[in-house]
């Protein structure tokens, strides 16, 4: 549900990155042996396994983006699921300062870009790890280490064949979890389904009228800014903007897509209604509201409903106490937005059962993995979603190398902690690779 979700899934398993800055070298003017970036992807094992300074190996401006603090505990994370860096492998540049490598771990291989900078000194500026390839990986070891993580967790990797779900693995695929904004794919629905009906058309423009806590995508924007609907459900899915996500809930009306996911086959659609939006879960979550909590958990559909609407006015986001939220999760196990694995693998069906070339660009635009793990893959949709002891990933793809399209989803629920957002990552990461083969 928070806007951060974007920043940890945007780039696959734990990335670091900065943007790439073009050399002035050319090829001709290069040592014919030793290069900045082959230097640098030489030492990248001592850095890793901490045998070289952070500050002697990074630049001030990655520095700034990434401090080394940030940056030890994303290593300290990557190791503890793969293992110790091992060696560097097939590391290749045609200008000397940026390029890719493949580095080994105990467990593993990945995929990383480097990008060296023009200054004397020539430190990095831009590191990212892409992609993952476990050594010996499997269905049954993915499922394995799911399970033993703490609270709840399920998955499901199934073949698409027109309406039939067809699974490769799957634990608990029919056990309802917290997801997070992937309920944003039954808004996205409702909308595609009125443009599909000449009710509305995606360059209709409506203002922004319903702010929340939300991405740097309406983050600050003036209340009832003038956008139109591809814009708001680009940002909807995108970057999981919440504003974008509350404007289009009260256009497309809150009844309505509580229909459309029930023709969509969720499997238990009572838990997600009334179908709330981002600011009502914020604030009944939170304690300016918890005079009126307890019943509305308590209450039946239709009582709920009337205790949303009597607390219209109330539920905005000047009444949504933000403190509440620092600690750890708060009532995800009765006040959020569920969905259990079948559920997204239906809901994915519905959505590419619509043939809308902008309804599938929507859900391409951030594939939640990265390009080295989207490489196999044709087209790639994604939608995730976080929040304190919630975490959700969704993929719809199309492979490559037969055209077969596939699901992959993944949720993770602990009412008790927060969750370590680049292990699910790196879980999912593995799903996809070995739905790839």
């Amino acid at each position: 549900m928070r806007n951060r979700w974007y920043g940890l899934i945007a780039a696959a398993l734990c990335a670091v990155w900065l943007p790439m800055t073009a050399s002035a070298q050319t090829p001709e003017t290069q040592s014919a042996q030793t290069t900045a970036f082959d230097r640098r992807a030489g030492e990248l094992v001592d850095l890793l396994n901490g045998k070289i300074a952070f500050a002697d190996y990074f630049a001030p401006s990655f520095q700034q983006a990434i401090p080394e603090a940030q940056f030890k505990t994303m290593t300290a994370s990557l190791i503890a699921q793969y293992g110790r860096a091992v060696a560097v492998e097939h590391a290749t540049s045609k200008d000397g300062r940026s390029g890719t490598l493949q580095l080994r771990f105990e467990k593993g291989i990945g995929s990383v870009t480097l990008d060296v900078g023009a200054d004397a000194d020539e430190r990095v500026i831009g590191l990212r790890l892409t992609g993952f390839q476990m050594a010996d990986d499997s269905y049954d070891r993915v499922a394995a280490e799911l399970a033993a993580l703490p609270g709840n967790t399920g998955f499901l990797v199934a073949e698409l064949d027109g309406a039939a779900i067809r699974p490769l693995a799957m634990a608990n695929s029919d056990k309802q979890f917290a997801i997070g904004s992937t309920f944003k794919l039954y808004v996205l629905d409702e909308l595609a389904a009125q443009i599909a009906a000449g009710e509305r058309q995606w360059s209709d423009v409506a203002p922004l009228s319903h702010l929340s806590f939300s991405s740097a995508g309406t983050a600050n924007w003036p209340k009832d800014t003038p956008v139109t609907l591809q814009t708001l459900a680009n940002w909807m899915i995108s970057v999981s903007d919440n504003g974008a996500t509350d404007t289009l809930i009260h256009l497309l009306g809150r009844e309505r897509i509580e229909a459309r996911m029930r023709a969509a086959g969720h499997s238990d659609p009572s838990r997600n209604i009334p179908f709330l939006t981002t600011v009502e879960a914020f604030a009944l979550k939170g304690n300016n509201f918890a005079d009126i909590r307890p019943a509305f958990i308590a209450s039946d559909d239709k009582a709920q409903r009337k205790l949303i609407d009597a607390n219209r006015g109330r539920l905005v986001l000047a009444n949504v106490d933000g403190v509440s939220f620092i600690d750890g999760p708060r009532f995800i196990d009765s006040l959020e937005w569920f969905a259990s694995p079948n559920d997204i693998a239906r809901a994915f069906i519905n959505l590419r059962a619509r043939r809308s070339t902008t309804l599938m660009s929507v859900l391409a635009i951030n594939n939640g993995v990265g390009p080295a793990a989207g490489e196999p893959w044709r087209y790639l949709g994604y939608k995730g979603g976080s929040e304190n002891g919630v975490l959700s990933m969704s993929l719809l793809g199309e492979r490559k190398a037969d055209g077969k399209w596939f699901v992959v989803t993944a949720s993770w629920n602990d009412p008790k902690a927060n969750l370590d957002a680049d292990k699910l990552v790196g879980f999912v990461t593995r799903l996809l690779a070995l739905a790839a083969k």
